[in-house]
């Protein structure tokens, strides 16, 4: 059985739930041998909990295995270019977690207030300036690029897609939304760390799946169809509520925004709506609808009717997992069965391994990490303008 030796590098949130994925992987021996963190603690702490064998502060130590076939990153983004470009130069195959990149800090004095200081033209510039530059790197390098988006492969997805295929339907209208009742991380709040607010930290997911649906599209019908302008409205509603009445939301923004809407025109004059939202209380929505010209589409990953059930306290239930970001578990609930499968993170962890081992290309590329900047960007300049933006 062909072995793939995993690097990981970061041990946060993110990162469990990788190794959950890893463990689901079939035909193939990953082993995660090595685990690159900063944070002395976390780091012992994770790898214990995963019996990884070596432990790094610096990844560029990591680097210098030879035994490791791939890295993967899964760190806050304003480290993922510098981690992208020094694992690829090292001759490792490189898995990089959402967003692919962004604009963080202008380096000027106040850069903790970056989002409400520096024009979205300019960042959207110096994020297409980074987005060429890592794209140079891939294209110079043997080694495989593979775009933590597990959207892409979520079995509610995946169907789309091969139903899109066996029919050669049209996408005429997407409508796509991820929102929460806010962030895990304390960083989400500043634009220096996440480049962004709800949009790039959540809507880049349904964004990503509904470019791949359209590539999907256009390579089952001999086409060429590329998205080609923005129009979005990006704001902070939860301005609006304060003290006791903010208690279950978990979001501060400082300089990012807690809701987006964006509007996407695509070359063949066809649609596509997403929608982000950190106000969104009762667990986490992510859905998918898809109008093509014979048929329609409702992808429900989360939350979807498999399993619902009803209690009438808590007690007891503390330890038992219901779905992410639920807020309560009494009353009637939408159980997830298996969230890493519904998801997605488990066919995307089943791709990259076999794109490791056989050399073939995934699913979840650099074309659509590349694409899905370009438009968040593109769409923070439009909200920011008030104006349609098309793509360079």
């Amino acid at each position: 059985m062909k072995r793939v030796v995993v690097g990981l590098i970061g041990s946060g949130f993110i990162s469990r739930v990788h190794m959950e994925s890893y463990k689901k992987v079939y035909g193939l021996d990953v082993w995660v041998k090595a685990l690159a963190a900063r944070t002395k603690s976390t780091r012992d702490a994770f790898a214990a909990a995963y019996g990884i064998q070596d432990v790094y502060e610096d990844y560029t130590d990591m680097l210098k295995d030879s035994e490791i076939d791939v890295v993967d990153i899964c760190t806050p983004p304003f480290l993922h270019e510098e981690m992208i470009v020094t694992a690829m130069k090292s001759g490792k195959h490189v898995i990089c977690e959402k967003p692919l990149t962004g604009f963080f800090d202008d380096g000027g004095e106040d850069a903790g207030n970056v989002g409400h200081t520096v024009p979205k033209a300019e960042m959207y510039k110096k994020v297409l300036s980074r987005l060429d530059n890592i794209k140079k790197v891939i294209d110079d390098s043997s080694s495989i690029f593979m775009y933590a988006e597990n959207w892409i492969y979520a079995p509610t997805v995946q169907k789309s897609m091969r139903l899109i295929e066996a029919k050669k339907s049209k996408i005429l209208l997407m409508h796509a939304e991820e929102s929460h009742c806010g962030s895990h991380a304390s960083h989400a709040a500043n634009w220096k760390y996440t480049g962004g607010g709800v949009l790039i930290r959540q809507g880049c997911h349904p964004l990503s799946a509904v470019l791949y649906l359209k590539q999907a599209e256009a390579k089952a019908r001999g086409e060429k169809i590329d998205p080609v302008s923005v129009i979005a409205d990006c704001g902070v509603c939860s301005a609006a509520v304060r003290g006791d009445e903010r208690k279950h939301l978990d979001l501060n923004p400082i300089d990012v925004e807690d809701v987006a809407s964006v509007a996407i025109t695509f070359s063949d004059g066809t649609k596509a709506h997403i929608l982000s939202g950190d106000m969104v209380v009762g667990g986490i929505r992510n859905i998918i609808d898809v109008y093509t010209n014979d048929s329609a589409f409702h992808c429900r990953i989360n939350p979807n009717d498999t399993m619902t059930a009803y209690h009438g306290s808590e007690a007891g239930l503390e330890n038992v997992h219901f779905t992410e970001k639920l807020g309560t578990k009494q009353g009637w609930q939408y159980l997830s069965i298996d969230e890493e499968a519904a998801r997605g993170y488990v066919g995307e962890f089943q791709d990259f391994m076999e794109c490791v081992a056989s050399g073939r290309q995934p699913m979840s590329d650099f074309k659509i990490a590349y694409d899905t900047a370009n438009i968040v960007y593109a769409a923070y300049q439009s909200a920011q303008e008030d104006r349609r933006v098309h793509l360079k």
